[in-house]
């Protein structure tokens, strides 16, 4: 049970003192709020842990299904709602910032309609455990388990006023800026470890942005004291030195030094001067959550020593040591809170759950299917100009789109021509490591095309923060081998973002990556090809486009539609002459999910994409001397794919063969083959079969790549194989 429950009028005033004893050398004096603000703060103090044992009542009860607390940090996380503004500035809350939604506005219902998983739970509407905090209408955004994530998109956030502003086309298209809004993020002192934590600091104090960061520093990430977490056991330590930043430290169980404090920090970013950090003291009194006993690991003599500083308590004995309220009215406040959460319980409890067809609700956007005619202008396309590459016509597209939309920003690691602006006339440019993103940067400029640090889930997850305020982010990371460290923001921030909210936010962005082999020369870096990694998360869309129209009107597509796309651009195929395509109009698209086919066939179909298209096609002209007719499918869309495709080519060849880059076991090509046994088998004269690259690395010799990676020689003899089968 609760380590610590509201006590009475004398507990309160016997913690006052032993507080100030202990701090009588040290704490200064502080001039007290108005009457009314300081009962407003105790009364949202207190609503807070209530909350608290409410929930950790009913957990046992298995009336709701998990718990964890924002004891302890009440004062401060009250100070924050109070020096901050609801529906005007920003929110990225973690899992104990309680007090701060209830001093913003949630309601204790909505916090229990959450705890019960309701559907009319506004955080989640059921999806997420309590405690993930997220409002619409306050402009919190929803928040999720991982450790600091939060903080890149924060910083996005923040990033995108700050662009919106150098960008006069923006302010005709997107109205909900405003020119001292602050972004608020918090986070305790175990995510300080985390490296987005200081990419976040980097990229906040590197732009000034008008970013808040507050760290509530209750001395334990679950078990793990703080000394064992930092250097030197104390994080604003070791930041003090980053430009631009305000530091600011506090007794965060002092909700009157907190609000100081709090203020002059909010303040200090309304005036555009930078990113502040204040490093908040609270304390745990609870465990870590109802799946955690701090028994096991702290000493009573510790907590005895956090309970002496108990910020409920210790406001309680204030007001009354200063005369704000007598104990008669500071228990009425108790009684009146008491009686809203039990009767907000009763509510919470008879309410609702989503109903179980709602599930697949909201993966992808309800609003915008990139999949519809609407985005299919394919036929009948009509073609200009001298024939480009895959890269020209990538560049064309993303140069039309900007011109058409002022939102598009491109962003990543080398995509400007020039970061030094000074030099632009003066140097060619380089326009990314391909040189996809070539003269962007001058046609358009340095707000809407620039360079990111060398760090990848800080491009992703600032991008996630840009596209949730209305901006249309086209970032790229470099090389698809070096995608990895940006996996929690795509997995479990990016590609969830709306079904967690319950379509109340989304983060439409694309992500550009090059990808793939055949480089003579790759090797083990920079020829990795692992898309089922990807194209199993739901809520992403995943395109591989063979050849330069396609790119052109699936790049267009993936930037007009309203949901996440990794958009995997194959190195070898960027300058093939064979792959070359004339200029569609501006409004060219290809929808997602249908294939092409790139060749017609009796006696095999071959399903592919990306690099194998080609070397499919030679082998089958091949093939087709020795009186073998092979059909080709280009999948071209993975996440969707064109399964009707699919299953019309099989039902007419019965025979059939997946080729692709990945490796075999667990490759892309498995989930199409064994659904082709699943709901084609009764078509099928032959068993399915794969052509995949070997359950190994790409090596740099180039013997050794050719012996890895699939080769036209091994498509002729798997059709060789099947059609003598």
């Amino acid at each position: 049970m609760c380590l610590l429950v509201a006590a009475n009028m004398n507990t309160d005033t016997k913690v006052l003192k032993l507080v100030r004893k202990s701090e009588a050398t040290e704490a200064p004096e502080h001039e007290l709020p108005d009457h009314k603000l300081l009962i407003e703060m105790y009364r949202t103090m207190y609503m807070s842990r209530r909350l608290d044992d409410k929930e950790i009542q009913l957990k046992p009860q298995n009336r709701i299904f998990f718990q964890i607390s924002g004891a302890g940090h009440e004062a401060v996380l009250v100070a924050a709602g109070v020096a901050l503004k609801p529906g005007y500035d920003w929110f990225y809350p973690y899992y104990r910032d309680r007090a701060l939604c209830l001093q913003l506005g949630m309601t204790p219902l909505e916090m229990l309609l959450s705890a019960v998983g309701a559907e009319a739970d506004p955080n989640s509407h059921g999806r997420q455990m309590p405690s993930h905090w997220g409002h619409k209408k306050l402009n919190i955004v929803s928040q999720s388990s991982p450790t600091g994530t939060q903080l890149l998109q924060a910083v996005g956030c923040a990033e995108a006023s700050y662009r919106y502003n150098l960008i006069p086309e923006l302010q005709k298209r997107i109205s909900n800026f405003r020119n001292d809004e602050v972004t608020y993020v918090s986070l305790g002192d175990g995510t300080s470890s985390e490296g987005e934590f200081w990419e976040a600091l980097n990229t906040a104090s590197n732009l000034k942005l008008p970013v808040v960061f507050l760290l509530e520093d209750n001395g334990y990430a679950i078990s793990v004291p703080v000394e064992v977490q930092t250097a030197g056991g104390d994080v604003s330590r070791l930041i003090e030195n980053f430009p631009s930043l305000y530091l600011q430290r506090c007794d965060g169980t002092d909700a009157i030094e907190s609000l100081e404090v709090m203020r002059r920090a909010v303040d200090y970013c309304r005036q555009r001067k930078g990113p502040a950090f204040v490093h908040a003291r609270v304390i745990r009194p609870y465990s870590h959550s109802l799946s955690d006993d701090e028994k096991l690991y702290r000493s009573d003599e510790e907590r005895a020593t956090d309970a002496e500083r108990d910020p409920v308590k210790r406001f309680g004995a204030l007001l009354i040591d200063e005369g704000v309220l007598d104990q008669d009215e500071l228990q009425q406040i108790k009684d009146e809170v008491d009686r809203i959460i039990n009767e907000a319980t009763d509510v919470a409890l008879s309410s609702e759950q989503p109903a179980r067809d709602t599930a697949m609700m909201y993966i992808f956007s309800p609003d915008v299917d990139p999949c519809s005619k609407e985005f299919d202008t394919e036929d009948g396309v009509q073609l200009s100009g001298n024939p480009g590459t895959m890269v020209d016509l990538i560049n064309r597209c993303l140069d039309t789109e900007m011109a058409r939309d002022p939102r598009i920003v491109v962003f990543g690691e080398d995509v400007a021509d020039c970061s030094r602006e000074q030099y632009l006339d003066d140097v060619k440019g380089k326009g990314g490591v391909f040189k996809v993103t070539a003269n962007l940067q001058r046609k358009y400029g340095s707000a809407r095309v620039f360079n990111s640090p060398l760090a990848e889930a800080n491009i992703v997850g600032r991008a996630i923060g840009m596209a949730t305020r209305g901006l249309k982010p086209v970032v790229e990371i470099q090389f698809f081998d070096y995608i990895w460290p940006a996996m929690h923001q795509i997995r479990n921030e990016l590609a969830l973002l709306r079904w967690r909210s319950g379509n109340e936010w989304k983060s439409p962005v694309v992500m550009r990556v090059p990808i793939g082999g055949y480089l003579k020369g790759g090797a083990v870096y920079h020829s990795q090809s692992g898309v089922s990694t990807f194209t199993q998360i739901p809520g992403l869309r995943v395109i591989y486009p063979s050849n330069a129209l396609d790119a052109n009107g699936l790049l267009r597509t993936a930037i007009r539609s309203d949901d996440p796309v990794l958009f995997l651009e194959h190195k070898h195929l960027y300058r093939q002459a064979y792959n070359k395509s004339q200029y569609p109009t501006d409004d060219f698209m290809i929808p997602f999910g249908k294939a092409k086919k790139i060749r017609e066939g009796t006696d095999i179909s071959i399903i592919t994409y990306g690099a194998l298209v080609q070397r499919s096609l030679v082998a089958a002209k091949k093939m087709e001397q020795e009186g073998i007719s092979v059909e080709i499918i280009d999948l071209r869309s993975l996440m969707p794919f064109d399964w009707n495709a699919i299953a019309e080519s099989v039902k007419k060849t019965n025979r059939v063969i997946v080729a692709h880059e990945d490796s075999l076991s667990f490759g892309y090509g498995a989930e199409i083959a064994a659904r082709i046994t699943d709901e084609l088998f009764e078509y099928l004269d032959a068993p399915v079969k794969r052509v995949c690259a070997l359950d190994s690395f790409v090596a740099y010799a180039p013997q050794l790549e050719d012996a890895i990676l699939p080769q036209v020689s091994d498509v002729a003899n798997a059709i060789s194989e099947l059609k003598s089968y």
